[in-house]
């Protein structure tokens, strides 16, 4: 039999609005991502506490942030994968026209 008197109250700090990062799940009230703090936590390595005083968050919604990643991990690395795959894809077919132009003063 479930307890009743149960509430989840882990959502106060992350939501997912679809006009908003494109659906993302994000810390709210802000346009930082789950996948943002994530990436700057374990990829930059950043801890959450520079994360917090960096972008003025509560260190409660970096911790949530990184708890709904870890709980997300599969969903959310493989759409990091997809948009970094994109963007390579982008930056094959639309050469930066300032790499073109250094590449031309180079070889001048």
């Amino acid at each position: 039999m479930e307890d009743s008197s149960m509430q989840l109250v882990s959502r106060e700090h992350i939501e997912i609005a679809s006009n908003v990062r494109s659906g993302k799940p994000r810390i709210v009230g802000t346009r930082i991502a789950v996948e943002d703090v994530a990436v700057m936590h374990l990829k930059l390595g950043y801890s959450l506490v520079e994360i917090a005083g960096k972008y003025d968050l509560s260190l409660a919604s970096v911790y949530a942030a990184m708890a709904y990643y870890f709980d997300h991990r599969d969903e959310i690395d493989r759409r990091i994968a997809e948009e970094d795959e994109l963007v390579e894809v982008l930056k094959q077919n639309h050469p930066s026209h300032l790499q073109e132009k250094l590449r031309q003063l180079r070889n001048e």
